[in-house]
């Protein structure tokens, strides 16, 4: 990933890809003459609200713009968006050839519906490739980056609190061979984690902090390496075959170091080529998925870090990536603005390629069941495809500002996006629809 020196949570706004959307109404004065000032627009734009799924069933914009007090609609804007919207590229005109060699996938699909926007939840974003900030670990428990802390949101008891604040002083109240016992201070935190009762932050200079839920304090700090490339990419939290709860981090030194969350102790640091971006482990824990500063993606032997795929077909950097439950389909995420889909059994081309609408794939989820896989852009538009119907189908959630991350509860019941945005910033809860059938008889 690209490596830019940072002097505060802020660094994001001045960023290629970053587009802030409650400031462009301002700057380009898109409000009706006469019927706002630029005071009284402003007061407008702080009052909005929440918006619950009754209030949009009546017509009320789902993050609570007022289009209605614009001189813009909602549609012209739309396509303003789609035609300056910035895409990041290290590759260039990566982007370009994919939407010339690929069409879109057939909308239509409707499988979660809007249930609450909140706007007292407001997530952040430290660098503007990394977007794994959300995490759901029930359908109603939210975890995300807030400026420097880890905040947690309850979708059932309306309650916001702090889980960790990395702005001052955190070191280990536990003691583990390898933690440094004097801790960090003003820790940029690049990326995120929660499973369970586990919390694991990555900062920007190859920091990790380590936390249990369901404890007071910190277990576990350490830096991974002190090399001056160091930011800590993406981390991934999962059962290790033996059934120890162990974590993965993915460092721009172009390491994946392995870690169990008992001891903390390090048990695997694998090297590549390449600073690593994201890296998935399979269901059944024999495979990871390698993904970074290179056009190709690799699978890789888990016990002893050898390659044992090469896949081929991204134009540019890849940033995510994910695995089906059934364990043989996996997913890549690129800034070339696609999606690809890869069978284990059949690597010489995807089996799918999914086109986003103006920028990088930056987070990739796939539902615990498996019938769904949600791709997020940069900014403005979350994708649902269908697998039962091989990826031809799919649901657009359309909204504006940067995303933070996108997570799916355990249950598939509910779907997070978070929108970091100066006026805008909310969390976007979205829960699955079903379809009852044996109500039919009644009707």
């Amino acid at each position: 990933m690209s490596y830019q020196a940072v002097d505060g949570v802020d660094y994001m706004a001045d960023e290629q890809e970053m587009e802030d959307f409650g400031n462009e109404f301002a700057d380009e004065n898109y409000v009706r003459d006469g019927d706002l000032v630029l005071d009284e627009y402003n007061m407008v734009l702080t009052r909005v609200t929440d918006t619950s799924a009754a209030q949009a069933r009546q017509g009320k914009d789902i993050q609570g713009i007022p289009w209605d007090r614009l001189s813009i609609t909602r549609d012209k804007y739309r396509l303003t968006r789609l035609e300056e919207y910035r895409n990041y590229e290290n590759v260039p005109s990566s982007g370009d050839t994919m939407d010339k060699e690929c069409k879109p996938v057939e909308k239509g699909g409707n499988y979660y519906q809007f249930f609450h926007n909140t706007r007292s939840v407001k997530p952040t974003i430290l660098h503007f490739q990394l977007r794994n900030l959300i995490w759901a670990s029930s359908k109603h428990d939210v975890y995300l980056m807030s400026n420097y802390s880890v905040m947690h949101w309850s979708s059932l008891s309306g309650n916001l609190s702090e889980i960790l604040n990395f702005s001052g002083h955190v070191a280990p109240s536990e003691k583990h061979q390898g933690s440094l016992l004097e801790g960090f201070t003003q820790t940029q935190i690049s990326t995120l984690a929660v499973k369970e009762n586990f919390l694991v932050a990555g900062g920007f200079q190859g920091e990790l902090t380590c936390k249990r839920l369901d404890k007071q304090g910190v277990s576990f700090c350490t830096r991974t390496t002190y090399d001056d490339n160091a930011i800590t990419n993406a981390i991934e939290i999962y059962e290790s075959l033996r059934g120890g709860i162990h974590f993965m981090a993915s460092n721009n030194d172009c390491g994946v170091r392995e870690y169990d969350m008992e001891k903390f102790q390090l048990l695997n640091h694998f090297r590549f080529p390449w600073p690593v971006n994201h890296t998935s482990m399979s269901p059944d824990r024999r495979l990871i998925t390698v993904v970074g500063d290179h056009t190709e993606g690799l699978l890789v032997d888990s016990n002893s870090g050898k390659t044992v795929a090469t896949v081929v077909g991204h134009l540019d950097y890849s940033f995510a990536s994910a695995w089906h439950p059934d364990g043989r389909t996996f997913a890549t995420g690129n800034q070339d603005k696609t999606c690809h889909i890869w069978d284990v059994r059949k690597l010489s081309s995807p089996t799918a390629v999914l086109k986003g609408n103006l920028g990088a794939v930056r987070s990739i989820r796939f539902s615990s069941d498996g019938q769904f896989v949600v791709v997020a852009e940069p900014a403005d538009f979350v994708h649902v495809y269908s697998t039962k119907s091989d990826y031809k189908k799919r649901q657009e959630i359309d909204f504006f500002g940067e995303i933070s991350g996108v997570s799916l509860s355990p249950d598939d019941e509910s779907l997070y996006i978070g929108i970091w945005d100066r006026t805008y910033a909310s969390l976007l809860q979205y829960n699955r629809r079903h379809t009852y059938g044996y109500l039919d008889s009644f009707l």
